[in-house]
């Protein structure tokens, strides 16, 4: 249920969801590089091996930069969705074409944040409701190009689930520890009857992760709904891609998306959803 919030928090939740939604394209870009990287020199260390220097990479350097031209993005040209729309979707200096997804992933930092202050108000509640959608759609966009769930974003998701609910933010913290395991658990014991039956996985370890992480938020309660949700829409995307695209159903299709879009709706109309149905 929304309720009557002040015209400047709903601006203000704009606004930082746009700047937080332009820094998720580049966690989205950049994680999954440096994880990699990572791994690299571990395995190197483990052979004996000693790599070259490399140049510094993460987060903040280097300066971000058109992929095309390596021209860097200076401020201006870096305003949430206003460059872009400026620009017409192309560099300002060699005019190669940006990809539609950097205001796509601006646009839904903006727009989640509205609904969480919308939905629970400018309170401690509400910034924790804008944290926990926003780490959603950095998950959702790696594992779409990545298929990973990197445990730099999960176990930290689950850990700020069990301490918001110290506080009770949004469900008791022995309901939120339930949902941590049961969410765990869950994945766990089909990823293995899966691989018992058919001889191969069916799921990613990410995935067991992330649920449990979404229960750690939302409760043990509403996992069923998140289940059935991202089962759903997993189906039903998955059959359209088969039917239209002529995808192979041997090919693995990320589930960790549908589990993040089924955890947005779950915060948000969660209760009301369920409500609905016992009615």
């Amino acid at each position: 249920m929304l309720i009557d919030v002040p015209i400047f928090a709903v601006v203000f939740a704009l606004l930082a969801g746009l700047t937080v939604g332009s820094f998720l394209n580049v966690v989205i870009h950049r994680l999954p590089k440096m994880l990699d990287r990572g791994w690299r020199e571990q395995c190197a260390e483990l052979r004996g091996e000693e790599l070259p220097p490399q140049p510094t990479y993460n987060l903040v350097l280097p300066r971000s930069q058109c992929p095309d031209c390596g021209h860097p993005i200076a401020a201006l040209e870096n305003i949430p969705l206003v460059s872009y729309l400026a620009l017409r979707g192309r560099c300002a200096h060699c005019g190669a074409h940006i990809s539609a997804r950097y205001p796509l992933v601006e646009a839904l930092g903006g727009a989640l944040a509205v609904g969480a202050i919308l939905r629970f108000g400018p309170t401690w509640t509400g910034i924790a409701a804008c944290g926990f959608l926003w780490a959603l759609v950095a998950l959702t966009f790696i594992d779409i190009d990545t298929q990973l769930l990197p445990d730099d974003l999960t176990l930290p998701l689950l850990w700020a689930g069990l301490v918001a609910n110290v506080f009770e933010l949004f469900v008791p913290l022995r309901t939120a520890v339930i949902g941590a395991i049961a969410g765990y658990v869950a994945l766990w014991l089909v990823y293995w009857v899966f691989k018992l039956i058919r001889g191969k996985e069916g799921m990613g370890y990410g995935d067991f992760k992330l649920l449990a992480a979404l229960g750690a938020w939302l409760g043990w309660p509403m996992l069923p709904l998140i289940v059935l949700l991202s089962s759903a829409v997993g189906a039903v995307v998955g059959i359209t891609l088969m039917l239209f695209k002529g995808r192979d159903h041997n090919i693995p299709l990320a589930f960790g998306p549908y589990l993040a879009v089924a955890g947005a709706i779950a915060l948000l109309f969660g209760p009301a959803i369920v409500a609905g149905y016992l009615r």
